[in-house]
This record gives structure tokens, C-alpha cells and sequence, in this order.
């Protein structure tokens, strides 16, 4: 005998019965609106597992009275998809229009999403394509363009609540009180289907395993979301590393456990770590950079767990270091007139003579040897003589940098003294 699983036997039959997507199904969502409107349009429905994107998809072509064909780039090939359109497009359920749902899009590589490109064009499908990814990094231009992004939510502690009413309504009641609940909708981290497996999972259980510390031993929290190639991954090193930038050392502690909680290689962190001692610390504390070079040292010798700590030490102490992208700034800078000029010579004056006939063409003629000068220091020109000299390296009043600020200020008025065209 079949046994359909509870997350089809609870699925919603309307719009008004999908929990947590009122942005998109509400009276005044954007799935309402063109419903209203009579027009179907293909869509892409993005977001993570178990928020609904399966069901809106039942339920638009429904609204519209459209067949449903469903595909998953999961089960089948974009071969098994191709076939299914060539071959179908000439049938009385493809001339129709047909709404095909093409679940975990993101799994065609981009040549491959070239194949919905004719079918939408003349109109013989609407597509709606699902995916845990962001549209903009996994769907190629032609096809984004053709579609509309929809994005999904997590589902919220009060549509999960909503689901277990559901439950009890269509099923069953619970001999759960408050925290059981509370348990349950804490397990199931944001995750809808995650929700109706721990209940279906419970459908049979005996009553002496409904109080707390029995769920707790039986019933599985929800692995977290986190994909180290995609979205999820940048994401989650954005938070990271603007939580330092920020200095805000518990923040960046718990995107930083996030990640590893996730599965992300700790050298990935680590060498993120010491980019970031460079790029927003810079000069305002110069042993940021050392510091995190140890912390990824350490984790060499030590490995994992045990070098992990080494690591959110650094975390904390860059959080908490003085910030500046004076250095950084400069640096970009100096780069982006170093490609425009990169066919202008030194001054002569600074380059070696070696030879006889580089005397004579003026190589090292009036170098100053900067420590036979009274100050240590020359003032002549070191840029091409083409460039009126530049200024990048702006330091700021924070940190060592404060010191970096009087030396600039030294050397300037030294230059000015010495050359004051300079």
C-alpha cells in the first residue's frame, strides 16, 4: 500500500492557505497581482528549502488552469529535458501552454539553460524554476532576463506554528504544551518540510516520549543551510568581515563560528583573515598583520578543532584593532596610475650608470646620496619626470597611524624646504 508522506497530504490547497510568503501570495503580493492580472508569466522562485516553492507552483498553474508538468534537474538530465519539450512541443498538452516547473534549476549548467529559450519565446511554456541559489550567480543572461525573481523567506516561528495548527486541525492533536512546541519549531530552523518530518516522525510515537527530554534524544535538529560555493558562503564571509570592519568583536565571533559550524575550511577564514589585517587595519596597527599570520600558522601546526581557537583570537583582536584604509586606498591608487604609465622611464638621475655611455647620456648625473645629506634625506624627485608628483598615502588619526601622520608631515616640510616647487 502506498503511504503518502504528510508534507503532500498537509499541502496547502490555495494561495491564502501558504504561510510566510505574504510579500508574494498576500492580498497585495506580487503572485496575487498577477493572478489578477490573468496573464501567467514565467517566474523563478528563489529561496531555501521547505518555504514553499513547490506548492506556489501547483497553485499558479491551477489558478490559471494550466496543465503542470514538473521536472527535476535532480532525477533527470538536460538531455531527459530536452526530449521532453522536442517531443512534446507538437502534443495537445503542450499546445495548450503548459506551466513546467523545473525544480533546482541552478543544476543546468548555463549552456544547458539555453534549451527553455525557444519554448519560452513562442510562448508554448511557462516556466517556473525553483532554486535554493540566487538567480543572478546561477542563471545565465538570456534566461534571467525572460524570467522574474521572486525571492523566498525563511519561514518565521509564527508560520511554523501556523503549520502545526495545521496539523492538529487536519490530523491529529498534539499532547504537546507551549515549550514542546516551541521545541519543534526550533528544530525544524526555519524549514517547513523539516517541521512536517519531525511530526510525521512522531505520528506512532508512544506518550511517554512527548516530554521535552525524550524529543530531545529522538528527533533530529535541521542541518544547517550553508553551501560553500554559492550564495549562503558569501553571504556569511560578507557578514564576517564587515562585523570586523565594524569592530564589532561578537558579531564577527558568530559569523565566524557560523561558518565553521557550516563546514567552510578554516584556511579559507584564516587567509580572509590576514586580507582583512591588510585591507581595513592597514598602518593603524602593524601587528594586525603578524597577528594574523600566526593565527593561520598556529592552525597549521595544530589543525582542527584545537587551532580553530588560534583563529578567533585574531578574529577578536582585529575586530577590536583601529581601522584604516589609508594603505589600501593608496594602493589602488598608485596601481591605477601604474597601468596608464607604464611606459614612462625613471628620472635619470636615480638610475645607475654602469657604463661609460650611460655617463654620457646623464644616467646618475646630480644623485643625491641621501645619507650624506644633513637630514638623511634628499628631497629629488623619484616619479617619471612626465608625472607631476601624486599623493596617495592619506594617514589618519587613529592608531599607530597618528604617528604615521607626523612623519608625512615631517618629510613634507623637509621636501618643501628643500624644493619648494615640489
Amino acid at each position: 500500500m502506498l503511504t503518502i508522506p504528510l508534507s503532500e497530504r498537509l499541502r496547502p490547497q490555495f494561495l491564502s492557505d501558504i504561510v510566510g510568503q505574504d510579500h508574494l501570495v498576500g492580498p497585495d503580493g506580487y503572485i496575487t497581482r498577477i493572478i489578477q492580472g490573468k496573464k501567467p508569466l514565467s517566474i523563478i522562485l528563489f529561496g531555501p528549502p521547505g518555504s514553499g516553492k513547490t506548492t506556489i507552483a501547483r497553485l499558479y498553474a491551477k489558478a490559471f488552469g494550466l496543465p503542470f508538468v514538473t521536472f527535476s534537474a535532480v532525477m533527470n538530465s538536460a538531455v531527459d529535458l530536452k526530449k521532453i519539450l522536442k517531443e512534446g512541443h507538437d502534443t495537445p498538452l503542450l499546445h495548450r501552454q503548459t506551466l513546467l516547473f523545473v525544480d533546482e534549476i541552478h543544476r543546468f549548467n548555463r549552456a544547458q539553460q539555453d534549451i527553455f529559450l525557444p519554448f519560452l519565446e513562442d510562448g508554448s511554456i511557462v516556466l517556473i524554476g525553483a532554486t535554493t541559489e540566487n538567480p543572478s550567480f546561477v542563471l545565465n543572461n538570456a534566461l534571467l532576463s525572460r524570467l522574474r525573481p521572486l525571492a523566498m523567506e525563511t519561514l518565521q516561528p509564527s508560520a511554523l506554528h501556523k503549520i502545526i495548527h495545521r496539523y492538529e486541525a487536519m490530523v491529529k492533536p498534539l499532547p504537546l504544551n507551549d515549550e514542546g512546541r516551541n521545541f519543534l519549531v526550533h528544530l525544524s530552523q526555519g524549514d517547513g518540510r523539516h517541521l512536517l518530518n519531525l511530526l510525521e516522525n512522531l505520528e506512532t510515537a508512544p506518550p511517554e516520549v512527548w516530554d521535552l527530554a525524550h524529543l530531545s534524544k529522538i528527533l533530529q535538529k535541521r542541518p544547517a543551510l550553508y553551501d560553500r560555493h554559492q550564495e549562503n558562503h558569501f553571504s556569511l564571509i560578507s557578514a564576517l568581515h564587515k562585523s570586523i570592519r565594524g569592530s564589532d568583536p561578537d558579531a564577527a565571533l558568530y559569523w565566524f563560528c557560523r561558518m565553521l559550524e557550516g563546514g567552510e575550511e578554516p584556511l579559507y577564514l584564516a587567509r580572509r583573515l590576514i586580507r582583512i589585517a591588510s585591507e581595513d587595519i592597514g598602518l593603524a596597527d602593524p601587528q594586525a598583520l603578524q597577528i594574523a599570520l600566526n593565527g593561520w600558522s598556529t592552525f597549521h601546526m595544530l589543525g582542527s578543532p584545537e587551532g580553530e581557537l588560534a583563529l578567533a583570537q585574531v578574529v577578536v583582536y582585529l575586530a577590536l584593532a583601529p581601522k584604516s584604509n589609508a594603505l589600501y586606498k593608496a594602493y589602488g591608487e598608485a596601481r591605477e596610475l601604474a597601468s596608464q604609465t607604464g611606459h614612462l622611464q625613471p628620472p635619470k638621475t636615480i638610475l645607475n650608470a654602469p657604463t661609460k655611455l650611460m655617463k654620457e647620456m646623464g644616467y646618475a648625473k646630480g644623485y643625491q646620496y641621501d645619507h650624506d645629506t644633513q637630514e638623511g634625506f634628499s628631497g629629488q624627485n623619484y616619479f617619471p619626470e612626465e608625472i607631476e608628483r601624486p599623493s596617495y598615502y592619506h594617514p589618519i588619526e587613529r592608531g599607530f597611524e597618528r604617528e604615521m601622520v607626523k612623519r608625512m608631515a615631517y618629510f613634507k616640510q623637509l621636501r618643501e624646504r628643500i624644493s619648494p616647487s615640489a
